[in-house]
């Protein structure tokens, strides 16, 4: 790994900060690629002098693709939205990225998908997930694919999102109370992506899905947030009726497509390789998260678990 360039498409997002300093680590120089550079200057103090650099990109334009990723050994594609044209960005987009992969010669690409990646799921994020990659098998099948599961760390917009709501709300609404989550931490993530990048030959041309040792309902991931902040409130379930209007309302708290997704367990396929296989132990959610839900404590770190 030591001195190869590896080309990181949304390597200043959440969990491209995270593979950024996983493979710096390991002596390797990052090239960012983002759409909008300003978001990925966190970066440049993760590494030593000259370890990093940033190229504008847009997987959605092919000649932006190509020319982040000349002279590039490894690449490896992070990009995802949770709205807006999914297709675009996670199908045409993820295809770009693998063509110019195979056309520019490198050795390894490693695309980020998701648990739920289906061509019959009754999201159109599932499906695009699903579209992405089978295009990006089609254009460089030796690929390393990996599907996560909800990935959560100190800057997610998962827990850190419910932890707010949970601090200013009477009561606790959950939408997709039964739906269960397979929670995996950031840095996991990020090891396995560099253990994929770094090991082609090991891990080329397979998929995995990652994920955390703990699977839990969307309420039982509320209620541990409430206990973690100190907020004893009651849960209440969101009956499917009352959420599906709440997804046709401009602006409300949930899509329509994201409320599609919740109709499905997010947890890894029985008999599927995950996190072990890519030689990363999964952190439990209770060994990491405390260390920064105690923000959302009445008076923050130095605070005991009052009740609200």
């Amino acid at each position: 790994m030591k001195d190869s360039l590896v080309t990181i498409f949304g390597g200043g997002g959440f969990l491209g900060r995270q593979v950024a300093q996983a493979l710096m680590a390991r002596g390797a120089r990052v090239r960012i690629a983002q759409r909008d550079l300003a978001v990925a200057v966190k970066v440049k103090s993760l590494g030593n002098l000259g370890q990093s650099q940033f190229v504008g990109a847009d997987i959605r334009k092919p000649a932006t693709v190509a020319r982040a990723i000349a002279g590039s050994d490894i690449v490896i594609n992070l990009v995802g939205i949770l709205s807006g044209d999914f297709d675009a960005v996670q199908h045409e987009g993820a295809a770009n990225v693998a063509q110019a992969a195979a056309a520019a010669g490198v050795k390894a690409l490693v695309h980020v998908s998701a648990i739920g990646a289906d061509a019959n799921s009754p999201s159109a994020y599932g499906r695009s997930k699903a579209a992405g990659e089978a295009a990006v098998k089609a254009a460089f099948p030796t690929a390393t694919i990996l599907r996560p599961s909800i990935i959560f760390g100190a800057e997610d917009q998962f827990l850190n999102r419910f932890a707010q709501i949970i601090g200013s709300a009477p009561v606790i609404p959950v939408i997709g109370a039964a739906t269960k989550f397979q929670p995996v931490y950031v840095a996991d993530v990020a090891q396995a992506i560099a253990n994929a990048a770094e090991r082609p030959g090991v891990f080329g041309g397979k998929t995995y899905e990652v994920a955390g040792p703990q699977v839990l309902s969307m309420k039982e991931i509320n209620a541990w947030i409430a206990k973690a902040i100190g907020r004893d409130k009651p849960l209440v379930d969101v009956p499917n009726g009352f959420a599906t209007l709440l997804a046709l309302l401009p602006g409300g708290p949930i899509t329509r497509d994201q409320l599609a997704m919740l109709g499905q367990d997010n947890v890894a396929a029985a008999g599927s390789q995950g996190l072990e296989a890519l030689g990363v132990a999964p952190t439990p959610l209770g060994a990491v998260a405390d260390k920064w839900m105690v923000r959302y404590r009445r008076h923050g770190r130095f605070a005991g678990r009052a009740s609200a």
